[in-house]
């Protein structure tokens, strides 16, 4: 299997991994195929695909920032099971992370994700057993990520006002005995991270306000 980036419109892969979003995510949550272009060819934001032979099975989406020293993973598809996909993903992520923070001369701090709380709400990703929200869960905690304490919300990416709920926002610290991140690295981090949309709910403003007020967040148990 091979861990290969896309960076462009035009690699055969993309069609592919156009397709496999298509069946896992539900149509709002995909960006139209044209408007890929732009965000592809951004040098911060890194697209992979897992190729088993001729076929795209997995992909993961993420980005690293210099200034925090720390990443973001956007989404992780895994869309066959018995491949051992989600380790070969999460895997090559961090090694490709760790190489970008050698190079800004730091080891990485840790990285942060959006993780849907599937007891409280429900979500089929396409039927695919191996993305289901309760699984995603698990796995996610046995790689250490750990829930911030926060009633979380985050900016509908439809840029409509409204506030989306239903996700825990987590974050993975390469030190596992770490339990507090600075207040004010949350709050840059969402406020540069949704500065794209314009139009935010007041129950976002209110939350980053909120987080402001602090100096550190506690990191809890996923």
């Amino acid at each position: 299997m091979e861990y290969n980036r896309i960076t462009s419109i035009e690699d055969p892969n993309f069609k592919k991994l156009h397709d496999l979003m298509g069946e896992i995510f539900p149509p709002e949550e995909v960006l139209e195929y044209d408007l890929w272009r732009e965000p592809l060819e951004d040098p911060g934001i890194r697209v992979f695909v897992a190729v088993n032979g001729d076929e795209v099975v997995g992909a993961t989406e993420y980005r690293y920032y210099p200034k925090w020293n720390i990443a973001m993973t956007d989404f992780t598809i895994i869309s066959k099971p018995g491949l051992s996909l989600g380790r070969f993903l999460a895997q090559n992520r961090l090694k490709d992370l760790q190489k970008l923070a050698a190079e800004n001369g730091k080891e990485l701090f840790g990285m942060f994700a959006e993780i849907y709380d599937p007891y409280r709400v429900g979500h089929e990703f396409g039927g695919v057993k191996v993305m289901d929200p309760y699984v995603r869960r698990e796995v996610l905690s046995h790689l250490g990520y750990k829930r911030i304490n926060l009633d979380y919300v985050h900016p509908s990416w439809e840029n409509n006002g409204e506030g989306v709920k239903g996700l825990d926002f987590c974050f993975m610290p390469m030190n596992d005995d770490l339990e507090y991140i600075p207040a004010s690295l949350v709050a840059d981090f969402l406020t540069t991270y949704y500065s794209i949309l314009s139009n935010k709910p007041q129950e976002w403003l209110d939350m980053i306000a909120h987080i402001k007020s602090k100096e550190t967040i506690s990191l809890l148990p996923l």
